[in-house]
């Protein structure tokens, strides 16, 4: 029998689109997803897919793809990649110890705490609170500088970064690839947890009126444990501080800029004068004791978090791609 050239699908009519469009469906959807010795294979017909049974050779197409299929098959495997790329990055390796996991339980725990006992927050704030004078150590002039350091501190580590990077672009040598992902990862972990998640999401998405706003403090305002979302605060709220999540951003460039040899000299003073600027807010009637833990908690998480997919990816997040196909996320190789 000859071959035709179609084969009727349904009621023997030649010409039918469907194998067309089932080609066409194939080329731009499944074909970017198989592996790549797959990929540019011929098509069979529609009719050998579905497993009729023919009496003359089976016709198959050659699918040229377009400049616009090329690009999406193009952009999915990049996708593809880049996702598996992330789950190696975030999940391989991960021990009880890894500093995501003790983000993560700090975060858990102590807001489950909180929850649990709101009544610490008023107990410590009562410790800084006199009837009739309020908060008095928000007008000591020694508090308040200190407070007002932290702005310094801030911009002197930025400049401090600046300087580095500069020095390394002139000299060249050793460890500068190094530092570009220290600073990379320092200037990402500002932006996004003081920036973006304490001070934009949080602060102004949970309404969490501070202690010197509340009725039991002088304030008119509700007291609200911490997660509650609320009204008495409409903007640059209690819940969590900002400047804390500041100092613990100030602690961990401390940590990952100072050389290791330089570390147990530079990072103790370091971490002493962030938890000085976190208890100062507290003196002063702007932040309960669970709005600074959990933003020293929660600036932890996402700075371990954006480290480890940065300046200390494990080692099979950074082979070339083509090593990651294959692989299953959370099994670290060496």
């Amino acid at each position: 029998m000859a071959r035709p050239e179609s084969v009727a699908i349904n009621g023997g009519v030649p010409g039918s689109s469907v194998a067309v469009v089932w080609q066409n469906w194939f080329a731009v959807v499944v074909e970017p997803w198989r592996p790549r010795h797959a990929r540019g294979a011929e098509v069979k017909d529609y009719h050998a897919i579905r497993g009729d049974r023919l009496d003359y050779p089976i016709q198959t197409t050659t699918i040229a793809a377009s400049p616009g299929r090329a690009l999406i098959a193009a952009m999915a495997r990049r996708a593809r990649r880049s996702a598996v790329r992330m789950q190696v990055m975030i999940s391989a390796g991960l021990r009880p110890g890894d500093p995501v996991v003790v983000g993560v339980a700090a975060v858990v725990g102590l807001s489950f705490y909180f929850l649990l006992f709101p009544g610490v927050d008023l107990a410590v704030t009562a410790l800084f609170h006199r009837a009739g004078e309020g908060f008095p150590a928000s007008q000591d002039a020694m508090l308040r500088t200190l407070r007002k350091s932290s702005s310094l501190a801030l911009a002197g580590l930025l400049v401090t970064m600046a300087v580095l990077l500069v020095r390394r672009w002139i000299t060249g040598g050793r460890g500068g690839r190094t530092l570009v992902r220290n600073c990379s990862f320092l200037m990402l972990g500002l932006v996004a947890g003081p920036g973006l998640v304490v001070n934009t999401v949080l602060k102004n998405g949970w309404g969490r009126a501070r202690p010197i706003q509340t009725d039991l403090f002088g304030g008119d305002a509700p007291f609200s444990g911490v997660w509650r979302i609320s009204d008495a605060c409409r903007d640059n709220c209690s819940f969590v501080s900002g400047e804390a999540s500041s100092a613990a951003w100030m602690v961990c460039a401390v940590l990952v800029l100072v050389p290791a040899r330089w570390r147990m000299w530079a990072v103790p003073p370091a971490v002493v004068y962030g938890v000085a600027l976190s208890l100062n807010r507290i003196a002063f009637g702007g932040h309960y004791l669970s709005d600074v833990l959990l933003s020293w908690a929660i600036t932890g998480l996402v700075l371990a978090g954006l480290h480890r997919v940065t300046a200390a990816a494990p080692l099979p997040a950074r082979r070339p791609l083509p090593v990651l196909r294959g692989r299953r996320p959370g099994v670290a190789t060496s």
